[in-house]
């Protein structure tokens, strides 16, 4: 196989880590907050978050091409352009597959038994111990599988980090990208391999999302 297929696909799950990770600090707090807190604007804030499931990527590639572009502010605040770099094709991703952690995080709280929450907190359990001993051991199957579910959509990415990275190979061709490459110049052979390799790659990864959704159903019924 093309060396320049696995250099893309190197570059296609080290983007889907930092992104998941990102997601997973910052989407947990905020899955938490949209769960169980009511405040002014809280649709109007929700329907920005989810705006990514319904808006053509190419038009969220273009605000942020103009967003991280050398002109554009995210630039002038740290004096480089991260348009077509390893850190513009992290920051688009983030933001893209937000709403499908953030939507994952969110059920995963929402099945909690609010009784435990409130049992705890009359005791007098602090926050954390609270977290620590009863949302974190309830709740992790499903923040796993929401994660997993966002790496392998990052994986699959194609017009958000087309519009913020380009085609750059050994810089910015993501995997996605390669193979519309591929496709462009008429080279279907090596394309139907580098698809069946993402096709076997995103298949693994649905599959350990879906055991891991199980695994939290059956300790919440285990447990209740």
């Amino acid at each position: 196989m093309d060396p320049l297929f696995w250099t893309a696909l190197q570059l296609s799950l080290k983007v889907s880590l930092w992104a998941s990770g990102f997601l997973l600090l910052l989407g947990v707090p905020l899955a938490w907050l949209l769960a169980f807190r009511s405040f002014p604007g809280k649709p109007l804030l929700e329907a920005v978050f989810l705006l990514p499931l319904v808006l053509p990527p190419t038009v969220l590639g273009f605000y942020l091409l103009l967003f991280l572009g050398p002109e554009g502010p995210w630039s002038r605040i740290l004096g480089v352009s991260w348009a077509f770099r390893l850190e513009g094709l992290v920051f688009a991703s983030v933001l893209f597959s937000l709403p499908f952690a953030l939507t994952a995080y969110r059920e995963a709280f929402l099945a909690l038994d609010r009784n435990l929450l409130e049992v705890a907190r009359t005791l007098g359990v602090s926050p954390f111990r609270v977290w620590a001993r009863v949302v974190l051991p309830l709740t992790w199957p499903g923040l796993l599988s929401g994660t997993l579910l966002a790496f392998a959509h990052t994986l699959g990415e194609f017009g958000v980090v087309l519009m913020v990275g380009g085609s750059i190979p050994g810089k910015t061709q993501m995997v996605s990208i390669y193979l519309y490459d591929l496709v462009q110049a008429l080279r279907f052979r090596e394309a139907a391999e580098a698809a069946s390799v993402l096709l076997v790659l995103s298949l693994l990864l649905l599959a350990l999302a879906r055991v891991l959704e199980a695994k939290g159903r059956s300790w919440k019924s285990t447990t209740a």
